[in-house]
């Protein structure tokens, strides 16, 4: 197995502005969260859809599933982040390779989630955009 050294104050700090660009995508995702959560309660979807309540419950689960990820991501980011600090007093390989493996995970759960969130909102927003009640002109 090959290990990676972060040696350089310079990748300490492409990694710290990484993980900025993380939290700030997480800030996004949880306003969008708040839309579609709200989408989900309103009652702007036509009351004869068939298994309406069903549909909009298993996204509510969904959510909920796409919020403790969430929330799960920024506490490791945050944890990460707290640590960084000490890297630039660390002078050991073993040090670094501990700390840029988690990074390595870190970035690997964004990505998927992002994947796993976008899925989701297409979702909703498919099953939404074919349900909302037509205006009466």
């Amino acid at each position: 197995m090959t290990t990676q050294s972060i040696q350089t104050e310079k990748e300490l700090k492409d990694i710290h502005f990484k993980m900025l660009e993380w939290k700030s995508i997480l800030g996004f995702i949880e306003g969008e969260m708040t839309f579609i959560n709200q989408l989900l309660h309103s009652y702007v979807f036509e009351p004869t859809t068939p298994n309406l309540f069903e549909k909009l419950q298993e996204f509510r689960i969904q959510m909920i599933e796409v919020n403790k990820d969430l929330q799960q991501l920024k506490e490791s980011i945050q944890e990460q982040e707290n640590k960084l600090g000490g890297m630039l007093e660390c002078d050991t390989v073993s040090c670094d390779t501990v700390y840029f493996e988690k990074y390595k995970e870190i970035k690997a759960s964004m990505k998927s989630f992002n994947k796993h969130f976008a899925a989701f909102k297409a979702d909703v927003f498919q099953y939404a955009g074919n349900i909302l009640k037509k205006n009466k002109k």
